[in-house]
């Protein structure tokens, strides 16, 4: 597992990672604290932790002896940007198929070959 993952995408391909982000949705969590959900080392969860840092989904905080981790706006910003994008292209497209099949039933409306 290379820890210097920084596409989005790629982070979010793991389904442990995919959950430790919803573990961190209502609070911060401790890297143990994550681990215990998990069947696997600690060190693994570590390292799914620092593909998602470095992502841009989380944030490490240092408290004390802890580590905290908490959700982070970037890597959710860059998802939404590209979710956007192909929205829009198909929000387009969708509006010219309709503009397309209203004119064509406009013309076959007003065809004078119409009975």
């Amino acid at each position: 597992m290379d820890p210097q993952i920084s596409d989005v995408f790629q982070a979010i391909s793991d389904p442990s990672r995919r959950q430790i982000l919803k573990l961190l949705f209502k609070n911060s969590l401790t890297i143990n604290a994550l681990a215990d959900n998990f069947d696997m080392s600690r060190p693994a969860v570590s390292k799914h932790i620092k593909i998602l840092e470095g992502a841009g989904f989380i944030s490490i905080q240092n408290i004390g002896r802890e580590r905290y981790c908490t959700l982070k706006k970037d890597g959710f910003n860059e998802l939404q940007d590209w979710i956007n994008f192909y929205d829009t292209f198909w929000k387009v497209k969708l509006h010219n198929l309709v503009s397309l099949l209203d004119d064509k039933t406009y013309s076959n409306e007003n065809s004078p070959h119409r009975q």
